[in-house]
């Protein structure tokens, strides 16, 4: 899994949810009011079928779920380690 190709994935899946808003790689997209904190969970859920990872309580720490560069961190560091 790259870099990019788990970036390009997380960002399709954000416009799909976030009624097509840009997202800058930094942006925290819950203090910009796109989405909730019940989307946090589908976030996760994504994450896991996306990516084909189980997560487990370290990997909840909201950092990882509030901006792409954190999904992408969480998806790619995962991903490479199981491979």
């Amino acid at each position: 899994m790259t870099t990019e190709n788990a970036r390009e994935r997380i960002h399709t899946f954000l416009r799909e949810h976030t009624g097509g808003q840009p997202l800058a790689d930094t942006d925290d997209f819950f203090a910009l009011g796109y989405v909730n904190s019940l989307f946090a969970m589908q976030l996760a859920a994504f994450v896991e079928k996306e990516f084909a990872l189980t997560l487990g309580p370290d990997d909840m720490d909201f950092d990882n779920f509030r901006t792409v560069n954190g999904l992408v961190r969480l998806a790619t560091s995962r991903t490479n380690a199981q491979s």
